[in-house]
């Protein structure tokens, strides 16, 4: 087991290296900061010196070396806008999306899962294809669509809710609607397919055959077996708690770490968005690590498979 961990967390590390590396290059070849900063009109000194502050007088090849450097330091930078810290601005923005995020999560497993368990158990009923035809609905409507239809419909036509904003917990219902919807449309077909499967097999012919309840067997055998493809996916959405509400959070002037992203994307403000591309990275890859070794734990095999590629 320690073997099969050690591996997953070299994937990890070598994972997070190379965002790190794809986004410092993507960024330094959309041009110079300075220039989209500094007024057009500023004098050649002036834009000089803001390049001497922040390093961007220095080869690509030298700010991705002091850039690691810094990182291997905990620092990440200072924001081109203001001068702040870039990762005490993105920090002060994480509990606001979280406060979206989290909840729209718990939305999203406790209507995903039931929803597909149920139409698995019900395969080809009213109920089944009802189920299926909203999630198919929910996956394929665009998250910021879903939200402007919303705005429609509860802010304006019906004016219950506001439309934007986050002064109060009203403010937050839209949201975390829009986001909820298509990830509970994603668990439930899922877990509807992951049921299917298990049903279809062998040992739940044997185990009803041998005289076991079919709610025993669904709970004893069915539900384990179909909660591993279920995992992963829940997993995912568990690491994009972050990077998930970009759009929405721009849909509902939400003032979280997705806004502040496109904010920094639009001024050019690189080391916030580095910083925000770090979180994400983070955020997706420790999911991903923490489901590969919760996969170890269920499924045995994984381990012996990955102590035979070693030996």
């Amino acid at each position: 087991m320690l073997a099969y961990i050690a591996t997953r967390v070299g994937r990890a590390i070598f994972t997070i290296f190379l965002v790190l590396t794809f986004s410092f290059t993507i960024l330094a070849a959309t041009g110079d900061p300075a220039l989209l900063i500094m007024s057009v009109d500023a004098p050649p000194e002036a834009i000089e010196a803001f390049r001497e502050r922040y390093g961007l007088d220095a080869s690509v090849w030298q700010q991705y070396i002091g850039y690691l450097g810094n990182l291997l330091q905990g620092n990440f930078g200072q924001s081109l806008r203001d001068g702040r810290d870039a990762w005490d601005v993105v920090v002060e923005r994480i509990p606001l999306t979280l406060a979206l995020t989290v909840p729209a999560f718990l939305l999203k497993i406790g209507i995903g899962i039931p929803a597909g368990i149920y139409a698995a158990l019900h395969r080809n009923s009213f109920l089944d294809r009802l189920v299926m035809m909203i999630s198919v609905a929910g996956y394929t409507v665009p998250s910021f669509v879903l939200g402007l239809i919303l705005i429609l419909i509860f802010a304006v036509n019906l004016g219950v809710l506001p439309s934007g904003g986050q002064d109060t917990w009203r403010h937050a219902i839209l949201p975390i609607v829009t986001l909820g919807t298509a990830g509970a449309a994603i668990i439930a077909r899922y877990t509807r397919s992951a049921m299917l499967e298990v049903l279809g097999q062998p040992y739940i012919r044997t185990a009803r055959a041998t005289g076991v309840p079919w709610p025993k067997a669904v709970r004893r055998h069915a539900l384990p077996n179909a909660a591993i493809p279920t995992l992963t996916v829940v997993g995912l959405m568990v690491g994009s708690l972050i990077a998930g509400a970009v759009v929405v959070e721009s849909v509902f002037s939400w003032p979280g770490v997705g806004r502040l992203l496109i904010s920094a994307v639009a001024n050019r403000d690189l080391m916030i968005v580095q910083a925000i591309l770090l979180l994400v990275a983070v955020c997706m890859v420790t999911s991903n690590l923490l489901v590969d070794i919760a996969y170890g734990l269920i499924d045995p095999r994984l381990r012996g498979r990955s102590g035979s590629r070693k030996t």
